[in-house]
């Protein structure tokens, strides 16, 4: 008897031990289906704003590698992650703060490591600003998939994670009406532009498809009912980083004046 309680003990404290693992000395802790990432850092050792705006490219291919939790940690904290623990505020502007954006991360087979030789599950996640985390909706590799939807674009099945933006138009146009539809778009290319900031001072690259069958994302994707795609967006770590100096900047300026 002391034998068996003793086995349910110790396979209780596996479980649990489980569920918290480090990443870079911050929790990631899993409940269920839900993966809370490590904390948004706001950070001084990467490239400065106007380092990433000028390195900034749409970048299509990708090393055969994954990108870190942190790394896409920081990348959905940018795309919309909470900014004013006061009032919600998030990183993009928004129209009347209607905030009508879902975002959601597709994951390749060893898309993203947690740590040597462990991966975050293959599948399509919903993040969720106010914790910081991501909600499992469907599992698999759904690379495939999505690049078919995306009209056979490669780089969408090659990259190790894709992050997939929606819209609620109707958060938005409920409350300013048509022209809030023009703010929606607004807000996506706010969101869009965030996300090649943040990935460019990460050291990653990214490209935004627009051309895709959005029925077909919705499947793939798992969007809830009223979520309309609007964005797909490969990131990896690029083959080829673009740089430019800032003396080559100046002589062209100089050159057109």
């Amino acid at each position: 008897m002391v034998v068996v309680l003793a086995l349910i003990v110790l396979g209780i404290y596996i479980y649990y031990i489980q569920l918290y693992y480090s990443v870079d000395q911050e929790v990631v802790y899993v409940s269920g289906e839900k993966v809370y990432l490590p904390l948004p850092r706001i950070r001084r050792d990467v490239l400065s704003v106007e380092e990433a705006l000028a390195y900034r490219r749409s970048i299509r291919s990708y090393k055969d590698e994954p990108i870190t939790l942190e790394q896409l940690s920081q990348l959905l904290w940018a795309t919309y992650g909470i900014t004013d623990p006061r009032r919600s505020f998030k990183t993009t502007p928004s129209a009347g703060a209607t905030y009508p954006l879902e975002i959601y991360v597709v994951v390749k087979p060893e898309g993203v490591a947690i740590e040597e030789s462990r991966y975050l599950e293959p599948g399509s996640y919903k993040y969720i600003p106010d914790q910081h985390a991501i909600a499992l909706v469907k599992r698999g590799d759904l690379s495939e998939n999505l690049m078919k939807a995306a009209l056979g674009q490669e780089w969408v099945r090659v990259a190790p994670v894709n992050i997939v933006i929606a819209a609620v138009f109707e958060r938005t146009t409920g409350y300013y009406g048509d022209r809030g539809v023009r703010y929606v778009y607004m807000e996506v290319g706010h969101a869009g532009q965030n996300v090649y900031l943040e990935a460019t001072a990460l050291g990653l690259g990214c490209v935004v498809v627009g051309a895709f069958y959005d029925e077909e994302v919705e499947k793939v994707v798992g969007l809830s009912p009223g979520e309309e795609p609007m964005y797909i967006i490969p990131v990896g770590i690029p083959q080829k980083p673009y740089r430019v100096s800032e003396e080559e900047i100046h002589q062209y300026i100089e050159k057109h004046r």
